[in-house]
């Protein structure tokens, strides 16, 4: 019995459109350059903050991030940036009585912004606010931490094998592989990942009918 749901952010909850698009702005190149560069890396198996790289050889991405805070450019998140099954999804597994928690690798200052938009969660957390980030054994031993509940009881929804559906089943949890942003839909058929998670999604709501049995 599945007794805590813990979901990733990005391309989970949160669609990426704003921040790849705010990165390509700052950077002064086309957004569906950016956007291809992304793309690129994720095929190839890299970190997403590559394609920064790519972008702008030698970049300083954390410095660039603080400039960009400092010219009043940074991090925003509103209601346009949630997936549409994001509110109910989430308000019906509680409803069910399950845990919810929301923990992904996100900055400090995005965990701030995700609790200001009193999402029907328990729990909102970041690995910048941890210390620690996926996907390090150390992060999904916070996750059960907060999570109150067995390894066995409890699930972790992502859309990336390496980060999320990997770690989090090598950690004993249930996974839920979400096929949704670039990497749901790039390694959504891939055998290792069939294999290592418990569920295949298309849509949070589908959680809800798992939960249920």
């Amino acid at each position: 019995m599945i007794e805590t749901i813990v979901f990733d952010v990005g391309e989970t909850i949160t669609r990426d459109d704003r921040y790849w698009a705010s990165w390509a702005d700052w950077l002064d190149i086309p957004r569906h350059t950016l956007s291809a560069l992304v793309g690129a890396v994720v095929a190839q198996g890299f970190d997403n903050a590559e394609a920064l790289r790519l972008a702008r050889p030698g970049i300083d991405v954390a410095a660039e991030y603080h400039a960009r805070e400092a010219a009043g450019r940074g991090e925003h998140l509103d209601e346009s940036d949630l997936y549409d099954d994001v509110r109910p999804a989430l308000a019906a597994l509680r409803k069910a009585g399950v845990r919810v928690i929301i923990a992904g690798n996100q900055t400090s200052r995005a965990g701030e912004l995700l609790r200001g938009l009193d999402l029907p969660a328990d729990l909102v957390v970041t690995s910048g606010e941890w210390g620690v980030a996926k996907p390090r054994p150390e992060f999904y031993q916070r996750v059960l931490e907060v999570a109150r509940s067995a390894p066995e009881a409890t699930l972790y929804v992502g859309d990336h094998p390496a980060n999320d559906i990997f770690p989090a089943k090598a950690a004993g949890l249930r996974t839920a592989h979400l096929r949704r942003g670039p990497w749901g839909y790039l390694w959504a058929g891939d055998p290792e990942v069939v294999a290592a998670a418990d569920w295949q999604v298309d849509s949070l709501t589908q959680l809800v009918e798992i939960v249920g049995g």
